[in-house]
């Protein structure tokens, strides 16, 4: 139950409880009374016997005798005598009270009348009263009693519900962290055992499978890593082959086999750095190279010739010369592979500003003219598994370039794409030490 509930239904039951309280105390009880009919005619004697005193007397007060209140008046309505002053002074007055009249009588004359007081009135309102305390009292018992039990389930029901539930909240939102305070003070005390039992072994069970999935990763890296040099001799071996080879049919069979060993190459090492990025493994270290050594790395990396135009100022740069040159080597590959055309190579110097984490820059642009992407696809080529819609059925993972951008921001560069209108140009930034 709500608190808001139950305060209203408090606040009713308050009210109801009062409503009946008032209707008590308000009762009436039966109008008639009894009284000893020797008492009143020895009052009545008495009266008449000292009439010639009595009638003397102007609203005068007595003191009450045989057990009753009484007022005589005169044959005139006079009030002569009374034992209380809130006492009926007139024979209508006692009518309405259902007092009892009796007439006064001195030698056979009607001289006066007595009006004995009815008490039933104030007996009744009297018990009244005493019933509406007593209702009272037991209404308030009941509510102490209903606001402590409603504390007891508060304290012992509600309360530990709402913990367990904002528990079972933070579980499903994956906080396995945080434990849930131990209590047997109430009934769900050796629930609250179990249920932190069960975080604790989907903890576990997360660690265990978190764990399972790195060793994962980490074979496969490793795998990865291991098969580049077999590949490595593969490709060493097809050279030699294609060096000593006396036929055209041997040299075509040798380069056949080195250019399926560099696309296995290729494929081997996207895998590896997907796997190893994922591991947060990456590692790029700070140190110098010239554009003499971005030259090298480019020829290496066209082993097919495709760029006929290669123009590099000259600069020391700063950066992983290793990741530079898988960089590099990732989008002439591509170059290959997607357009198929002569590539160019240009270099400017960009200065960003004179603003906090602003510096000068190397910028390599290297195009082609394979036609180039649609524009609204060109910030997405750069992202995991992303590959262009003119990329048809040419085999590709979609990582070259998310891996080259990544790298090149772990540099502290960047990689960006566009079209110069006869195809695709990636415009890398180097940091200029």
């Amino acid at each position: 139950m709500k608190k808001r509930y139950f305060y209203i239904y408090t606040v009713i039951f308050i009210l109801v409880s009062a409503f009946i309280c008032i209707m008590a105390a308000n009762g009436r009880g039966e109008s008639g009374f009894t009284l000893d009919a020797t008492k009143v005619n020895r009052r009545l004697i008495a009266i008449e016997s000292s009439w010639e005193d009595i009638s003397g007397y102007r609203s005068g007060t007595v003191p009450a005798e045989d057990g009753f209140d009484y007022t005589v008046i005169d044959s005139d309505g006079k009030v002569l005598i009374m034992t209380r002053s809130d006492m009926a002074q007139s024979v209508s007055a006692a009518t309405s009270h259902y007092d009892v009249i009796r007439d006064i009588t001195v030698d056979g004359v009607t001289v006066g009348t007595l009006l004995i007081h009815n008490p039933t009135e104030e007996a009744v309102r009297e018990d009244d009263m005493k019933n509406a305390c007593t209702l009272a009292g037991l209404l308030l018992i009941v509510l102490v009693l209903i606001s402590a039990y409603r504390l007891y389930i508060d304290r012992n029901v509600i309360r530990p519900f709402s913990k367990m539930k904002s528990f079972a909240l933070r579980i499903a939102s994956g906080n396995l962290d945080t434990p849930l305070e131990m209590d047997r003070g109430h009934i769900f005390g050796e629930f609250t055992e179990a249920f932190d039992i069960m975080r604790e072994e989907l903890k576990a069970s997360r660690e265990r499978e978190e764990a399972a999935v790195r060793s994962r990763k980490e074979l496969v890296a490793e795998l990865s890593h291991d098969i580049k040099t077999p590949v490595a001799s593969i490709k060493a071996m097809a050279d030699v082959m294609e060096l000593s080879a006396s036929t055209d049919l041997e040299k075509e069979t040798a380069r056949s086999i080195s250019g399926k060993a560099d696309q296995i190459d290729r494929l081997i090492s996207n895998l590896f750095h997907a796997t190893m990025e994922e591991l947060e493994q990456l590692e790029v270290k700070d140190e110098e190279f010239t554009s003499a050594d971005l030259e090298k790395m480019i020829r290496e990396a066209d082993h097919l010739h495709k760029v006929n135009r290669l123009h590099l100022e000259d600069a020391v740069l700063s950066g992983d010369e290793l990741r530079m040159s898988q960089v590099v080597t990732n989008i002439i590959y591509n170059s290959y592979k997607y357009a198929g055309t002569e590539i160019s190579i240009n270099t400017h110097f960009e200065n960003t500003g004179t603003d906090e984490g602003s510096g000068k820059y190397y910028v390599l642009e290297i195009s082609d003219l394979g036609g180039g992407v649609p524009e609204e696809e060109l910030e997405l080529i750069t992202e995991k598994f992303k590959r262009g819609s003119n990329s048809g059925g040419r085999e590709g993972s979609g990582l070259g370039l998310y891996i080259s951008k990544y790298l090149m921001e772990k540099m502290g560069g960047g990689l960006a794409c566009s079209n110069d209108g006869k195809g695709l140009k990636v415009a890398l930034r180097i940091r200029i030490a």
